[in-house]
C-alpha cells in the first residue's frame, strides 16, 4: 500500500473523532474486517489502529475491539490534572483538612518564633535529619509497629520525595521492579523517569497474587518489588499476616528489595505489622505526614537497614540537600506533643463517615473500599467506558480519576476512583449522587 494511501487512512479516521463523527465509545471495525473493506494487508491494518492509539485517539482493548477515546479528557486522567477548576467538585485527589488545623498552625509558628533555637533553622541541617527529629519520627514509627533505631530513620521531603529517594539510590536503569497492577501513580510516573522497567503482579480480592509473583521472579531478574501492604490505594485492601509472611519469603528466597509505601496506613486499624517489621534487612519504608496532616507540610520519613543509609543520604544530598528546617521543626513539635496521634484519630473517624455517606449513596452499585480509608474504586459494568463516564461527570462539574493513570499492565480496566476527602460533606453527598445517576445512565 502506497505510504500517501496509508496516512490518508489515518488522517481520515483522526478527522472523523476530532469532528465528532466518530463520537467517544464508538467500537471501530475489527483489523481483519478494515482490512478487507479498505484492500489492505492485515499488518498494515493494524498499523493504522497502532498510530491512531499513539496520537491518543482510539484505544485497544484484548478481548473487546478498539474504540474511539474520549478526546477532550487528558490520557492520564485523574493524577496528572492537580489545578481543579473553578466550580469543580474534586474527587481527584485527597487532601484531607479538618477544622482547627489552621489555628493548630499558627500556636506552632508561634512557639517555633519563642523558641531559643530558632537561628538554627537558618541553616542547612544534616541531610538525613537533626539525630533528635529523627528519633521523633523513630517513636512515632513505634505506634505503627516499626521498630527502628533513629539512626536508620532519614527525614525527606515528603513521601513522594522518600520513593525518589530511594528508587535513585538503590536502583538502576534497566531494573524490573514488581507492582500491582493498580498502584499508586506516583510510583509509576518514578519508574519512568527511572528509566525501570515495571512489571504488573495481578490482584486478587484481598490482595497482591503472590503465586503470580514466584513465577514471575522465576522467568524474570527481579530486583525489587513495590507493595502498599496496609490501605491499598487505590484498592484499599489490608494484608493478612499471612499474606505478609509469604511476600518477605519470596523476597528473602529471590533477593528482592522490598519499597513499602505507607502514606495512608494510619487509617487502618489493627493491621499487621508493616514488611519492615517481618524483613527489617531488606526492606524500605517510606511514609510521610501529608495524609495524616496537611499536604503543605512536605515532611517525610523513610527507614532503612543500616547498609543502606549511606546511599539513601547520598541521593538525599543530591536531591534537597537536607529538609526545611522550619517544617520538620513543626512537624517534630506535633509528633512529640501528641497532635499527630489526635489528627490520625480524628482523620480515620472522618473517612469512616465519609464511606458511610458512600455506602448509602452508592447503594446498588459495585465498589469496592476499605471502610476506614479516602478513596473508593468503582468497577465499571462490561460495555461501560470509563473515559466516557469521566467526562460526563465534568460537565456536571465534577472532576473524577480513571484507571489509566493507576495501571501497570496492558490491559486498563474501567473504573474510576472517588476521592472522598478534599470537599466538604454536603458537597460530597450532591457529588456522590450525580456520580451514581451518571454511572447507572451507561451501565
Amino acid at each position: 500500500m502506497p505510504r500517501s494511501r496509508y496516512k490518508s487512512l489515518v488522517d481520515t479516521f483522526a478527522a472523523d473523532i476530532r469532528s465528532g463523527r466518530l463520537p467517544p465509545g464508538t467500537r471501530l471495525p475489527t483489523h481483519r474486517h478494515l482490512a478487507a473493506t479498505q484492500g489492505l494487508a492485515l499488518v498494515t491494518a493494524s498499523r493504522v489502529y497502532a498510530e491512531l492509539e499513539a496520537m491518543g485517539l482510539v484505544s485497544g482493548e484484548t478481548g473487546r475491539g478498539t474504540f474511539v477515546r474520549e478526546t477532550s479528557l487528558s490520557p492520564g486522567l485523574g493524577i496528572d490534572q492537580q489545578d481543579v477548576a473553578a466550580g469543580m467538585i474534586d474527587l481527584n485527589f485527597n487532601y484531607p483538612s479538618l477544622p482547627g488545623q489552621t489555628e493548630l498552625l499558627r500556636h506552632a509558628l508561634r512557639q517555633l518564633a519563642l523558641s531559643g533555637d530558632l537561628e538554627s533553622h537558618l541553616r542547612y541541617q544534616p541531610h538525613a535529619g537533626r539525630l533528635h527529629e529523627r528519633a521523633s519520627v523513630a517513636r512515632h514509627l513505634s505506634t505503627r509497629g516499626l521498630t527502628v533505631p533513629a539512626e536508620q530513620v532519614l527525614i525527606v521531603s515528603g513521601a513522594q520525595h522518600g520513593l525518589a529517594v530511594t528508587m535513585m539510590a538503590l536502583l538502576q536503569p534497566g531494573d524490573v521492579i514488581a507492582a500491582d497492577a493498580l498502584t499508586y501513580p506516583g510510583f509509576k510516573v518514578l519508574a519512568e523517569t527511572l528509566r525501570l522497567e515495571v512489571v504488573p503482579i495481578p490482584a486478587t480480592d484481598d490482595g497482591p497474587d503472590l503465586d503470580a509473583l514466584e513465577k514471575l521472579c522465576r522467568s524474570r531478574s527481579v530486583r525489587a518489588v513495590y507493595s502498599m501492604p496496609t490501605l491499598h490505594n487505590p484498592l484499599g485492601w489490608v494484608m493478612a499476616a499471612g499474606q505478609r509472611e509469604q511476600l518477605v519469603a519470596i523476597a528473602r528466597k529471590h533477593e528482592l528489595l522490598i519499597i513499602e509505601d505507607a502514606a495512608y496506613a494510619f487509617l487502618a486499624q489493627e493491621a499487621p505489622p508493616p514488611l519492615a517489621e517481618w524483613a527489617p534487612e531488606r526492606t524500605v519504608y517510606v511514609s510521610g505526614l501529608s495524609k495524616s496532616i496537611a499536604t503543605g507540610l512536605r515532611v517525610g520519613f523513610v527507614a532503612a537497614p543500616t547498609h543502606l543509609v549511606p546511599a539513601l543520604e547520598r541521593t538525599i544530598r543530591a536531591t534537597t540537600w537536607n529538609t526545611p528546617g522550619v517544617m520538620t521543626a513543626i512537624a517534630c513539635a506535633w509528633l512529640d506533643d501528641g497532635t499527630v496521634s489526635q489528627l490520625e484519630v480524628q482523620k480515620r473517624a472522618d473517612a469512616q463517615a465519609r464511606q458511610a455517606m458512600a455506602s448509602d449513596v452508592l447503594a446498588g452499585l459495585r465498589y469496592v473500599r476499605h471502610p476506614s480509608s479516602y478513596f473508593l474504586w468503582l468497577p465499571l459494568g462490561e460495555d461501560a467506558r470509563a473515559d466516557q463516564i469521566a467526562m460526563a461527570l465534568m460537565r456536571e462539574h465534577i472532576s473524577v480519576s480513571t484507571a489509566q493513570p493507576f495501571a501497570t499492565s496492558v490491559h486498563v480496566p474501567h473504573a474510576i476512583r472517588l476521592a472522598l476527602g478534599s470537599v466538604d460533606t454536603g458537597s460530597l453527598r450532591q457529588a456522590l449522587m450525580t456520580v451514581k445517576r451518571i454511572v447507572g445512565a451507561y451501565v
